[in-house]
C-alpha cells in the first residue's frame, strides 16, 4: 500500500531525521577534534617532561660539582674560602634535593608517555619511543577575527540541527491531527478511505474548530504537540548556550595569550639574567673570589627560571590548542 502525504506529514518527519543523521554526524567531528586535542596535548606534555628532565639532569651535574669543589677546600682545611663543614652539608643537601627532582621529573615523563600511549590506543607501558621537544610557538592571533569561525564549531552546528529538528518535530506532531490514509489497496484499486474523504461521506472524522480533527486521538495529538513544544524550546536555550559557551571559550583563550606571552618574555629575561648571575658566581667561587651562599642561591635561582620558561612554552602551546577548538580550526584569515 502507498500512503498518500497530502498534508506533509511524512515530508516533515524525513526533514527531522536528516537534520538529527546530520547532528550525529557533527558530533562525531566534534569527538575528533577533541581526541585530536587531547593528543596534542599529551605530545607537549611529554615534550616539557622530556626536557624538564634534561634540565634536572644538568642542575644535578651542576650540583655535584659545586659539592666535590667544597669538599676538596674542606679537606684543605680552606674555610675562609668556602670549605667548611657546614658548607659542605649545605652542598650535600643540594645534591640530594637534585636527585630527588630528577626522580620527580622523570616520574611526570613516565606518567606523560603512559598518556600519550592510552590515547594512541595502547596498552600504557610508558615504551613510546621519540624524544619529543616543545616547538616554536607561532605567531599571535591576528586581531578582528570574525565572529563566523565559530559558524565551523561542530558543536554550535550540531546544536543548531537538532533545533531545527525539534522544529519539524512540531509541525509532524501537528499534521498528525488530518487524517492518513492509502492511496491504493491490495489490489491496486483505489482504497474505501479515500473515497470516504473525496465525497466527505466518513463519520470518523469531525470538520469544526480543527479541521478534520480524529475524535478518538485528537488529544493524544495535541498532547504530543506540548513535548514536541517543550522540547524545542530546550533545543533553542541549549543552542543560544552553546554559541554563549563558545564566544567565552574564544574570548578566555585570546586573554590567556596576551597574559602568557607577557609573562613568558618576562621569564625569559629573568633566565637570562639568572643564567649570567650563576656562571658570574661559579667563576668568582672556583677563583676564590667568591661566596658559596651566592653561589648556591644563583645556581637555584637558574634552575628555578629555566624549569619555570619551559612549562610557559608548553601552557602557551596548550592554550593555542584551545584556541584552534574554539575557533572550529585555524585562526588564519585571508587580508
Amino acid at each position: 500500500d502507498w500512503e498518500l502525504d497530502i498534508w506533509g506529514r511524512a515530508r516533515a518527519g524525513k526533514s527531522a531525521a536528516i537534520a538529527e543523521w546530520q547532528a550525529g554526524g557533527l558530533d562525531y567531528r566534534a569527538a575528533r577534534a577533541s581526541l585530536a586535542a587531547q593528543v596534542c596535548k599529551a605530545w607537549f606534555a611529554l615534550a616539557e617532561a622530556n626536557q624538564q628532565v634534561s634540565l634536572a639532569e644538568l642542575a644535578l651535574s651542576s650540583r655535584e660539582q659545586t659539592e666535590e669543589a667544597v669538599r676538596g677546600r674542606f679537606q684543605r682545611d680552606m674555610r675562609a674560602e668556602g670549605g667548611s663543614a657546614s658548607q659542605l652539608r649545605l652542598s650535600q643537601t643540594d645534591v640530594a634535593t637534585a636527585k630527588a627532582e630528577l626522580a620527580a621529573r622523570q616520574g611526570n615523563q613516565d606518567a606523560a608517555r603512559r598518556q600519550l600511549e592510552l590515547l594512541m590506543g595502547r596498552y600504557p607501558v610508558a615504551r613510546i619511543s621519540g624524544n619529543a621537544v616543545l616547538p616554536a610557538v607561532a605567531s599571535t592571533p591576528p586581531s578582528g577575527l570574525p565572529s563566523e569561525l565559530l559558524l565551523r564549531r561542530p558543536d554550535i552546528m550540531a546544536a543548531e540541527r537538532r533545533y531545527a529538528a525539534r522544529v519539524k518535530r512540531i509541525k509532524e506532531a501537528q499534521l498528525a491531527i488530518f487524517p492518513s490514509f492509502t492511496i491504493t489497496g491490495s489490489t491496486g484499486t483505489t482504497t474505501e478511505a479515500l473515497s470516504d474523504i473525496v465525497n466527505s461521506d466518513f463519520g470518523v472524522w469531525s470538520v469544526g474548530a480543527n479541521l478534520l480533527q480524529p475524535l478518538l486521538t485528537g488529544g493524544r495529538v495535541r498532547g504530543e504537540i506540548r513535548i514536541r513544544k517543550s522540547n524545542q524550546r530546550e533545543s533553542l536555550a541549549v543552542l543560544h548556550q552553546t554559541v554563549l559557551s563558545a564566544f567565552g571559550e574564544v574570548e578566555q583563550a585570546l586573554a590567556s595569550e596576551q597574559w602568557l606571552h607577557r609573562r613568558e618574555i618576562e621569564t625569559l629575561k629573568a633566565r637570562d639574567l639568572a643564567r649570567d648571575a650563576a656562571q658570574a658566581a661559579e667563576d668568582d667561587y672556583r677563583d676564590g673570589n667568591g661566596n658559596v651562599l651566592t653561589l648556591f642561591v644563583a645556581e637555584t635561582r637558574k634552575i628555578k627560571l629555566e624549569s619555570q620558561s619551559v612549562a610557559l612554552r608548553r601552557l602557551r602551546l596548550n592554550n593555542r590548542v584551545d584556541l584552534h577548538l574554539a575557533l572550529g580550526g585555524g585562526f588564519e584569515v585571508n587580508p
